[in-house]
């Protein structure tokens, strides 16, 4: 539905605790009901899908209506659900059981939901790896979660192959489009690798695969569902592991935030019309991040939405596919929104059809919502907040509320609190800072076999998310700095100590940091400062290139300065990073 910014006259005609208690009242579309959950009483929504095999179900329900678009394929939903159910199928047959880990690891394409459901059909944990991630990275991933299958691309397949005799529990590595790509060497041939394709066939032909029944497994839905991989300040990621109600909470929360925008201008919720237009999102996030997965993709399974996928960023394909699929919304960070605005050739594009534009994910600044009144005038800007940890979605910003809020990320969620926390335990008051704590029906319970880290990060079924925040007189976020160690380049989450690490690992290094240095787009970017020991050498450049061997490509430096003197340092021997931002000030 459209949220037009302009449409309405004097705003708001109704509070934003009105709007909510309209939305989720016995009957409401949005009705909740409280639920223990581990123990604790919990706001749910009442209707939602209990479990991701019933948010599958209500997708296979679309029939014919086109579910994927990548280049030149289109799958309908019936073509989805035949290939994801002959999947599981084949992963039963593998001796998958329930709670064992399948992983997935591979680009934007149609087989990756394929892949999602397939092993979550099978009763599996699905365990979305960082296509990004190195062959060590993804070893860890693998070796870490203790997958027993992984479904990965040839790109995927090319980092890994040497490492899967780190993978001792790896039993079988699916790979599709593996004719496509050089990457797999036919003179290293290993039995546990086997084309995808050889069990569901190409995208086109899925809609011929047989019919058949479900496997036969009971889920529940607060059984353990997915691990998504997060960072943590040791530098090794931590798997948040999620359950089937955490997923499908975020998943039918997608039209909240527009009907509210609804009622606070006065007007009238509509009837859902079967015959309207199909929405189509442009996904130019990974599904392997909460908010490609979470919210976007099973946000249209639960609609009946279009996906529109990119390879990988391009602004021009971007408008390209906008005007040809129609496109009603765009977005994952500000990045894309800024490339959009300012690209050009924007105007021979016919880009009417977007009714949003939204982003998360990384710091934004009021300016851009003004551009995109200015650029979009019958679109919304759109924000929220939200983390691997919850699952994607918790707070949620559009429309007026985001216009006459730039600086904030929105309200929770009805199924949602927050609180600001002092340190000691307490709850601070309207307007002071402290860390924001956050707990609901979309927060994971915890990290994969990581104890200390859960009890450290998970308390009394409060998450401590180490952002420092407000909340403001009517309950909305406004983020003011980040607690840990970390920086975000265009929504992705780079923990410094990582890099750091890296760093040092270099012979010549005896000092390193790394910081954020601002920019426009993308938020900021990794910046780093070291110091040779005496008599080493190495340039910007001979770094850059030792780090690019270890880590993705994101995380590598884009500037390093070399410092003749050790880096600076306050009395307990830590580095005075706020020191050495200033020199990319300068």
């Amino acid at each position: 539905m459209s949220q037009n910014p302009q449409k309405s006259g004097a705003w708001p005609v109704m509070s934003l605790a009105e709007a909510h208690a309209r939305l989720t009242a016995p009957g409401a579309p949005y009705e909740t009901e409280t639920r223990v959950v581990r123990g604790i009483p919990t706001t749910v929504w009442k209707n939602a899908p209990p479990t991701l095999r019933d948010l599958f179900l209500v997708a296979a329900a679309w029939g014919e209506k086109t579910f994927v678009v990548y280049e030149d394929e289109r799958v309908s939903y019936r073509a989805f659900a035949l290939a994801a159910t002959a999947l599981a199928h084949q992963l039963v047959r593998d001796g998958v059981r329930k709670g064992d880990r399948v992983a997935v690891a591979m680009r934007n394409l149609p087989e990756w939901p394929v892949a999602f459901y397939g092993a979550l059909l099978a009763g599996a944990i699905v365990t979305p790896l960082n296509a990004w991630w190195t062959g060590p990275e993804l070893e860890y991933g693998l070796a870490d979660s203790g997958s027993r299958i992984a479904i990965v691309d040839s790109e995927r397949l090319g980092r890994i192959i040497d490492h899967l005799p780190g993978c001792p529990a790896l039993e079988r590595v699916y790979v599709s489009r593996l004719s496509a790509s050089p990457a797999h060497p036919d003179a290293r041939p290993d039995t546990r690798i086997v084309a995808l394709e050889s069990v569901i066939g190409p995208p086109g032909a899925w809609n011929t695969l047989p019919s058949q029944s479900l496997p036969a497994v009971a889920l529940d839905p607060d059984e353990d569902a997915t691990i998504f991989y997060t960072s943590g300040t040791t530098g090794k990621p931590k798997g948040a592991v999620g359950t089937h109600r955490n997923a499908t909470s975020v998943a039918v929360a997608a039209q909240f935030s527009p009907l509210r925008n609804l009622l606070r201008r006065g007007e009238p919720i509509p009837e859902p019309d079967p015959n309207a237009p199909q929405k189509a999102a442009l996904l130019a996030v990974p599904f392997f991040h909460v908010t490609g997965c979470m919210a976007v993709l099973n946000g249209a399974l639960a609609s009946g939405g279009k996906i529109v996928l990119l390879h990988r960023w391009d602004t021009l394909q971007a408008m390209a596919l906008i005007e040809r699929e129609r496109c009603t919304s765009a977005g994952g960070v500000p990045t894309i929104a800024w490339q959009i605005i300012e690209h050009p050739r924007r105007g021979e594009f016919d880009l009417s059809s977007l009714e949003n534009l939204h982003y998360g994910g990384a710091p934004a600044s009021p300016e851009l919502v003004r551009r995109i009144k200015e650029a979009f005038p019958m679109a919304a800007p759109g924000i929220g907040w939200g983390m691997t940890e919850t699952s994607a979605t918790f707070t949620t910003h559009s429309a007026e509320e985001y216009v006459q809020r730039p600086d904030s990320s929105g309200p929770a969620l009805p199924i949602g609190e927050m609180k600001i926390d002092d340190g000691f335990g307490r709850a601070l008051p309207v307007g002071e800072t402290g860390e924001l704590m956050v707990r609901g029906a979309n927060v994971v319970h915890g990290y994969w076999n990581k104890p200390e880290a859960t009890a450290k990060t998970f308390v009394d079924g409060w998450l401590r998310t180490g952002d420092i925040a407000r909340l403001d007189e009517d309950g909305f976020l406004h983020v003011v700095d980040r607690m840990k160690d970390m920086l975000i380049r265009g929504g992705e989450n780079i923990y410094c100590i990582e890099v750091e690490s890296a760093l040092y690992a270099h012979p010549a290094i005896m000092d390193a940091a790394l910081v954020g240095i601002p920019h426009r787009t993308l938020g900021e970017e990794p910046g780093a400062v070291v110091s040779l020991k005496p008599g080493m050498h190495a340039t910007e450049a001979d770094l850059q290139d030792f780090v690019r061997e270890r880590l993705a490509a994101f995380k590598v430096p884009v500037r390093i300065l070399v410092s003749a003197e050790m880096l600076p340092r306050n009395p307990n021997g830590k580095i005075l990073k706020s020191n050495l931002r200033k020199l990319f000030e300068a």
